[in-house]
């Protein structure tokens, strides 16, 4: 029993090693889109100030295919808001005290209800 349960967990993790790109044509996305989105991914990181990456897009390719255009503006977008989302969140943890946590945290559940009554 134990053996079929280490198999069924060492199979998940290798599977969790998908690449995104993989991922995104398992899906049922377009090869075009997977690139595209690989390549806005990086650069959408690298906008928002990660030191590995570089800016990459191949423009050609960007004008003439939609598939590959949206695929990268939707890289971008993303990765871009996840890593300053993740910044915005570090900068919280390390420097807000517990008085602005509580302040935020009303202000949140104030704003929710507010949006609820409408």
């Amino acid at each position: 029993m134990w053996r079929y349960a280490g198999l069924l967990g060492a199979l998940l993790l290798l599977g969790g090693c998908q690449s995104t790109h993989e991922d995104l044509i398992a899906r049922g996305y377009p090869p075009a889109f997977a690139d595209g989105f690989d390549d806005g991914c990086i650069s959408g990181r690298q906008a928002a100030g990660s030191i590995s990456g570089e800016f990459r897009k191949n423009v050609p390719r960007y004008l003439k295919d939609k598939q590959y255009a949206e695929g990268w503006t939707d890289g971008f977008r993303q990765c871009q808001a996840m890593l300053e989302n993740k910044d915005r969140e570090d900068y919280r943890n390390e420097h807000w005290d517990q008085r602005e946590r509580a302040w935020q945290q009303q202000k949140d559940q104030d704003a929710g209800r507010a949006y609820r009554s409408q």
